[in-house]
């Protein structure tokens, strides 16, 4: 046999070659680009694997079966972050092995859901709000979230698949708060939601922006990313804070309880914390970034876009999801009902 045939078997099953390193991410999708995540693996030698999904309740269930194992990173939004440390789910973050930690906004870290960052870094916050095809929608006849309800726009309406932020039109509507666990409020929401069903195209949550593209729909409950990247293919695209107040949201990174490469976890939360990377995954997808070093790093038109960075008077107007406890299985029944047609 050749020297070189014994040397090639010999590698092919060398413990360095079925031990690489990994880290193992949970994510939404379309919600870090590929390109990033290459970049980090020609630096560290470390492979992601990426895994998506296209709601918290989906994530947390997941999670919640497994008890914390198979994944290293999950991008939870806020209030979820919350319920999975009272279930938990979650780990401990070492901040002494994130150098860049200093970079992010001292608004954004230290929130009521997650005190100290015990358990969680903030990865990308934003909005849920209306965009609009503005050559069929004139974006100055909403102004209210109650304008949705018109008769013009029947089946022209698309929802996010999403129980807490379609939850919160129904609430503000009839003047209660989002976070209400008061299940006469909650009941009078769905009735106000269930008016609406008319004007409801569809419910989406995996790339909402597709029927709103395509001319499927002319209007959009939706998240500011995907309006940004919505206005990226079509120039005509208009984002609206309703006057009542809008979701604000935060997404996070966690580490699962069970783990299996805490390190590498880590040394990606880090990566992703560079000014650089936040900057990049910004001019990509349209949210918010928390990452004060990255915003010298954008245009003078994307830092001044009011629908990746909203204005102050939207900011201190919106609100962020509580957990709820028990009252979520309430908001989840009707949900289930008004998807139904019931």
């Amino acid at each position: 046999m050749k020297k070189g045939l014994v040397l090639s078997l010999l590698l092919s099953f060398s413990p360095l070659v079925w031990a690489a390193e990994k880290v193992v991410l949970y994510n939404w999708s379309d919600y870090i680009p590929d390109s990033l995540l290459a970049d980090f693996t020609k630096e560290t030698g470390i492979q992601v694997e990426v895994s998506t999904y296209d709601s918290n309740e989906t994530m947390f269930a997941r999670l919640n079966l497994l008890g914390g194992k198979g994944y290293d990173l999950a991008v939870p939004s806020s209030f979820f972050v919350e319920k999975m440390i009272k279930q938990h789910l979650l780990q401990p973050i070492d901040k002494n092995k994130l150098t860049q930690f200093k970079n992010l906004d001292p608004k954004m870290t230290n929130m009521s859901f997650d005190p100290d960052n015990q358990y969680s870094v903030p990865y990308l916050w934003g909005t849920t709000a209306i965009a609009v095809n503005a050559d069929e929608v004139d974006p100055k006849s909403i102004k209210h979230w109650q304008d949705l309800w018109d008769p013009k726009y029947k089946k022209q309406i698309l929802l996010l698949d999403d129980v807490r932020d379609i939850f919160f039109m129904g609430l503000k509507v009839k003047g209660f708060s989002d976070n209400t666990t008061d299940p006469k409020e909650i009941e009078q929401a769905y009735l106000a939601l269930k008016e609406l069903m008319p004007n409801v195209q569809t419910f989406l949550s995996d790339s909402p922006k597709g029927p709103l593209i395509q001319g499927d729909v002319n209007i959009a409950v939706m998240w500011n990313g995907e309006a940004y990247m919505a206005a990226k293919e079509m120039d005509n695209v208009a984002y609206i804070y309703p006057d009542e107040g809008v979701t604000l949201w935060v997404d996070n990174f966690v580490i699962p309880k069970q783990a299996a490469n805490v390190e590498n976890a880590h040394k990606l939360i880090d990566f992703i914390l560079r000014p650089s990377s936040a900057a990049t995954i910004l001019k990509e997808i349209g949210y918010s970034t928390p990452n004060l070093a990255a915003i010298p790093l954008l245009s003078a038109e994307m830092a001044k876009d009011t629908s990746i960075f909203p204005p102050d008077p939207v900011v201190k107007n919106g609100s962020l999801h509580s957990d709820l406890g028990e009252s979520n299985a309430l908001y989840e029944s009707y949900w289930q009902k008004l998807k139904a047609g019931l």
